[in-house]
C-alpha cells in the first residue's frame, strides 16, 4: 500500500502557510458531500485551521494530542449546512507520527463537535533516545525487504495502540519499494509493506497459476469516429500547443474519442490539456518509478492504436480514456478536481516491466502503472476501464484518509480491516466511473474484472461477494475478518453499499442478474438508489475515515455521513444502518479491544 508519511496538502486554493502549515484547501460542495474551490479568502481558510488546532488542544481526551505535539493540515472542507472538517497529520518533537492522523469538526461558528481520530491516545514514545543508529535501521530494512535501502527517518509509530520510537526506511528493488519500519530500541521489524498497490494479490497470482488458469479476454476496436484539431480562431490561425479531438483505437471499450495536444501542424501528443494536462507514457518494458523517464506518445494522425497489442498505442488509448473518465467521474460528480483534488494531471504509463501480469497505483510515481501480461495467466495488459477506476481511488484513497493495512506476510499479502476497507472503496467507485461512462462495450455493473476474461466471469462483485472463489471474498464480518487478505475481506463494506444502494434479494440491472442475500437471511433491506449510496460513501471517506478506520468505525462514518445530507430521521440514515447490519456489522457486536 502506500508510504506512511506527513504527505504535501492536497489543496484546491493557496493560502498563507507561516502560522498554519496548510499549503492549501478544499471547500465541500452541495448536497452530494463533493468538493468545490474555496470561495472565501485565504484568512478564512487559515483561522478555520488555527480553530481546529485548537480545539485539537483544548480536547485531549479525545483528539490524543498533547504536548511537543504539532499539526499540519491536509485538508480542509466546509459543508453547505456550515460544518468544518479539518484533516490534519501529526508531528511529535519534530518526527512523524504513524497513525497519528485525525480529523477535528467544527460548527459553522467554528465551535468543536468532535473528533475522528487514528490514536486516541498520547503519542509520546516510551524511549526518548534510539538504541540503534541510522545505518544499523536502514541495514536491518535492507534484509527484510531484499533490497537497497535509503536514509533511515526517525518517527514514531503510534499504530499498535502504543507509541514507539522507530526508524522508517524506503527500501527499492528492481522498480519496487516497500516501506519498512525498524523499532529504534529493539531492532525489532515492525512493519515491512510494499508501496504500491497491486490491483492483483501475490495470494491470487498463486491460486491463478496453481490452477492452470489464463486469462485472454476478447478485444474488438468497434465503430470509428473521427478525429481533427479544434480551438481554431476568427482568423483561421491556430496557435500551439493547441487542444485536438483524437480517436483511441482501445483493447476493451471500441474507438472512443480522445482529447489531445497539437504540438504543431498535423503532430500530437496523447495528453489532455482539458484536464489538467493528464497524460499517459510508453515504460518500454523498463521498471520506471519516475513519469519523466517515460516516453511521450506521439503521432501525425491522431489516432492511437489499432485495437490490436500489435500497436504500443493501443493500450496506451485503453488507459488514457480510463483515466479521463475517472477523473470526469469524480469531477462531474463531487467536484474533485483531480485524483488529489489539486488540479494536478492524473498520468500512466503502459508496457512497464518485463511480462508483468498486474496493475499498480504507484504513490512514488503518483502514477498508474500497467504490465502487459505475464504471458502465462494474463495474455493482455491490465488496461480495464475498472481496473483503472479502481487504482486510482486508491489515490484518492491516500489523499484523503489514507487508510493502512494493518499487516503484511512475508509474501506480501496484506491484512487488516482498513486495508480491506481501501480495497472496498476501490472497488465500490470503480464500479460508479463505469457508471459514469456509460460505455456499450463495458456495460455497467456491480461487477469487477470482469473483462478480464476469467473462468468464474469476474474477479469480484458488489452483491454477493462470495461467489468470488478465486480469491475467497467473504459477505459478513466476525471476528476473524482481521486475518482476512485485504481483497478478500473487501466484500464486508462492498456488500453493505451493494445494500444501501439496490437491496436485498433478486434484481437485473443492465442485463446483469444480482441476488444479494443478507446475514442468515434475517432480514430484508431495500436500497436507496446508486447516487445516494455513493454520496454517502464518499462523504464518510473524506470526512469521517482516518489511517485505521475499521468496518465499525465504517459504519459510524456512513451513518453520521447520512445524517449530514439527508438527516437522522431520513429513510437515507436508517437503511445505512440496516446495511450494515445486513452484512453482521452493528453496534452490538463493535468489539472492545480493536486492532
Amino acid at each position: 500500500m502506500r508510504r506512511p508519511h506527513i504527505r504535501t496538502a492536497a489543496i484546491a486554493v493557496a493560502v498563507a502557510t507561516a502560522a498554519t502549515g496548510l499549503a492549501g484547501t478544499a471547500f465541500a460542495g452541495p448536497s452530494t458531500g463533493g468538493e468545490r474551490s474555496a470561495a472565501s479568502t485565504a484568512t478564512t481558510a487559515t483561522a478555520v485551521v488555527k480553530a481546529a488546532q485548537a480545539a485539537a488542544f483544548a480536547h485531549t481526551a479525545a483528539t490524543g494530542v498533547a504536548q511537543g505535539d504539532e499539526l499540519h493540515a491536509q485538508d480542509v472542507l466546509v459543508d453547505p449546512e456550515g460544518a468544518r472538517h479539518v484533516r490534519f497529520v501529526r508531528t511529535h518533537d519534530g518526527m512523524p507520527v504513524l497513525g497519528g492522523d485525525l480529523v477535528v469538526h467544527l460548527d459553522r461558528r467554528l465551535a468543536y463537535t468532535g473528533v475522528t481520530s487514528a490514536a486516541t491516545h498520547a503519542v509520546k514514545p516510551v524511549a526518548a533516545k534510539p538504541e540503534l543508529t541510522a545505518a544499523q535501521a536502514a541495514a536491518k530494512a535492507a534484509r527484510a525487504a531484499e533490497g537497497e535501502a535509503g536514509d533511515a527517518e526517525l518517527v514514531v509509530d503510534a499504530r499498535a495502540g502504543s507509541a514507539a520510537l522507530a526508524y522508517q526506511v524506503t527500501v527499492t528493488d528492481n522498480g519496487t519499494s516497500n516501506t519498512v519500519v525498524v523499532d529504534a530500541v529493539t531492532g525489532k521489524v515492525r512493519s515491512n509493506t510494499p508501496d504500491a498497490e497491486e490491483f492483483l494479490s501475490p495470494k491470487l497470482l498463486g491460486a491463478l497459476r496453481k490452477s492452470g488458469e489464463t486469462a485472454d479476454p476478447a478485444t474488438g476496436i468497434g465503430s470509428t469516429t473521427g478525429s481533427g484539431l479544434t480551438g481554431w480562431g476568427a482568423s483561421g490561425v491556430t496557435h500551439y500547443p493547441a487542444t485536438a479531438k483524437g480517436t483511441g483505437k482501445t483493447l476493451f471499450v471500441g474507438s472512443v474519442g480522445l482529447t489531445t495536444t497539437a504540438t504543431s501542424r498535423g503532430h500530437y501528443q496523447l495528453k489532455d490539456p482539458n484536464r489538467y494536462g493528464t497524460e499517459t507514457r510508453d515504460a518500454k518494458g523498463r521498471e520506471l518509478q519516475s513519469f519523466r523517464s517515460g516516453t511521450k506518445f506521439t503521432n501525425t494522425t491522431n489516432v492511437w492504436g489499432n485495437g490490436k497489442t500489435s500497436s504500443r498505442a493501443t493500450a496506451a488509448a485503453d488507459a488514457q480514456y480510463g483515466i479521463t473518465k475517472t477523473l470526469d467521474f469524480y469531477k462531474k460528480t463531487f467536484n474533485r478536481k483531480g485524483i488529489a483534488n489539486n488540479s494536478k494531471a492524473a498520468r500512466g504509463m503502459v508496457h512497464w516491466g518485463s511480462k508483468v501480469g498486474n496493475a499498480f497505483w504507484d504513490p512514488a510515481c503518483t502514477c498508474m502503472l500497467y504490465g502487459d501480461g505475464d504471458g502465462q495467466v494474463f495474455k493482455k495488459p491490465l488496461v480495464v476501464l475498472d481496473v483503472t477506476g479502481h487504482e486510482l481511488t486508491h489515490g484518492v484513497v491516500e489523499a484523503t484518509a489514507d487508510l493502512q493495512p494493518t499487516f503484511v506476510d512475508s509474501r506480501g499479502n496484506q491484512y487488516g480491516e482498513p486495508g480491506s476497507l481501501n480495497e472496498s472503496l476501490a472497488d465500490i467507485f470503480a464500479s460508479s466511473v463505469e457508471f459514469y461512462a456509460n460505455n456499450a462495450k463495458d456495460t455497467p455493473d456491480y461487477l469487477i474484472g470482469e473483462k478480464m476474461g476469467l473462468d468464474q466471469k469476474f474477479l469480484r462483485r458488489l452483491d454477493h461477494p462470495s461467489l468470488d472463489k478465486l480469491e475467497g471474498t467473504i459477505d459478513y464480518w466476525t471476528k476473524d475478518t482481521y486475518f482476512t487478505e485485504v481483497h478478500a475481506g473487501s466484500g464486508v463494506s462492498s456488500h453493505a453499499y451493494y445494500l444501501l444502494a439496490e437491496g436485498s434479494g433478486t434484481k437485473t440491472i443492465g442485463g446483469v442478474k444480482y441476488n444479494s442475500p443478507t446475514y442468515r437471511n434475517a432480514s430484508t433491506v431495500t436500497g436507496i438508489g446508486r447516487t445516494k449510496a455513493t454520496a454517502i460513501f464518499y462523504r464518510a471517506l473524506t470526512r469521517y475515515m482516518v489511517s485505521t478506520t475499521d468496518f465499525h468505525d465504517a459504519r459510524v462514518a456512513t451513518l453520521k455521513a447520512a445524517k449530514d445530507l439527508y438527516g437522522s430521521t431520513s429513510t437515507e440514515y436508517k437503511t445505512v444502518d440496516k446495511a450494515w447490519a445486513a452484512v453482521n456489522v452493528t453496534a452490538a457486536n463493535t468489539p472492545a479491544v480493536r486492532h
